[in-house]
């Protein structure tokens, strides 16, 4: 019983939470999403950008962001003045850079590259979900 209760308040606390859970590194955030099932958003940002500094006060402040990712994704950020991993595949030029991958690190689409406004950006979550579980019930479909 109290180990239920323990695992509802965690689950609460991370669902709830008033800013995103960041994975910081990418490989424990790969790990995670894998064994969550969960796809990732990947975002390489940079502490002196100010189009980063504008895209974390905004989007990833906004409640209803902040509730699907830590809901259903598993996010990771990297920053590339405190030189953390990226990907060599996952490069840009152009900071911030977003992905959305599958739960093994590749991507799923092209990456989003700027600011990407609330709206704009709850419409992306949501087709990367719907994606994301249609290729997961094809994989399902194929064991069986």
């Amino acid at each position: 019983m109290y180990k239920l209760l323990l695992v509802i308040v965690l689950l609460s606390s991370t669902i709830f939470a008033n800013k995103i859970v960041w994975e910081k590194d990418f490989h424990s955030g790969v790990v995670k999403a894998k064994k969550l099932n969960k796809p990732i958003l990947f975002v390489v940002s940079n502490h002196s950008c100010r189009y980063c500094v504008k895209l974390e006060k905004t989007t990833f402040s906004d409640k209803r962001v902040i509730k699907t990712l830590n809901k259903d994704f598993v996010s990771i950020i990297s920053y590339s003045d405190e030189n953390d991993y990226t990907p060599r595949e996952l490069l840009r030029s152009a900071t911030p850079t977003s992905w959305f991958l599958k739960a093994d690190g590749s991507p799923m689409f092209q990456a989003l590259i700027g600011t990407v406004g609330t709206e704009k950006f709850l419409k992306y979550l949501s087709v990367v979900k719907k994606e994301f579980k249609k290729v997961n019930n094809k994989k399902r479909a194929k064991k069986q």
